[in-house]
């Protein structure tokens, strides 16, 4: 993408959470939560290890699916949704990459597109190289995982998440398995989609960034939302003890 290929923004839609509850067998992990994110906005979802956090967002597309409650993507049930269709609406990247090994950057951005959505090749891999120009990697189109950084194959994974063209992106803890010398670069890169226009749900443990880039922080603890606010409500003037005790320390 040369200097003069303007960047498209994004049409990011609405999400909303109504008493979403999950468990794995009798083990109550996400208990009631509700929120809603506004089309084109960042959530930044915090709170310490084992929380529910990473659950929250595989009910959100129905990689785990809700033990009760309601999530409406722009006005609508997704539970009444294929869910296929829902995650091609939903995209969602893990904290590993997931990448196939024997194929290149290029192919591992396509594959999705001529086989979930049912492109021609070639306008898979037109479309696939766009989205890698659009995280920095069209001169590394070419090349198998094996030959990127960590920092390039989580941008090789977030390229194929935006070649569907979601409505709304979910992040779990994108950066937490990068060396340190790379979460910047990838940080920066989620904070611009933020800036277009993606509307996305981000579980992250870099408080720097949720300050930075969130309109909205939610604090869970023990499966709960405990406190959501705006970043400077909930970084300079938290008011539950559990948050308290919890930015202490983090911060």
């Amino acid at each position: 993408m040369n200097a003069q290929t303007p960047i498209p923004a994004f049409h990011g839609s609405g999400l909303e959470l109504v008493g979403l509850s999950m468990a794995y067998g009798s083990f109550d992990v996400v208990r009631e939560v509700s929120f809603e994110v506004r089309p084109g906005s960042t959530t930044c979802v915090i709170g310490p290890s084992g929380s529910g956090k990473s659950t929250l967002l595989r009910g959100i597309n129905r990689l785990h699916e809700p033990k009760s409650g309601e999530v409406l993507l722009a006005g609508e049930k997704t539970s009444a949704m294929v869910p296929e269709r829902l995650r091609q609406r939903i995209g969602l990247v893990f904290q590993h990459f997931n990448l196939f090994p024997d194929h290149t950057a290029l192919d591992n951005v396509a594959l999705a597109l001529w086989k979930v959505k049912g492109m021609p090749r070639a306008a898979a891999r037109e479309r696939a190289g766009r989205a890698l120009a659009e995280v920095g990697l069209a001169e590394r189109a070419d090349h198998r995982p094996r030959d990127l950084s960590g920092g390039q194959q989580q941008r090789v994974a977030i390229a194929r998440a935006l070649a569907m063209e979601p409505e709304v992106m979910l992040f779990d803890e994108a950066t937490s398995a990068l060396d340190p010398e790379l979460v910047k670069g990838v940080l920066n890169l989620m904070a611009g989609l933020g800036r277009r226009g993606m509307t996305m749900v981000v579980v992250t443990h870099e408080m720097g960034f949720a300050r930075r880039a969130a309109d909205q922080v939610v604090f869970m603890d023990e499966g709960e939302v405990v406190e959501r606010g705006s970043p400077e409500e909930l970084f300079d003037r938290p008011r539950s003890p559990r948050l308290q005790r919890f930015l202490s320390e983090v911060l």
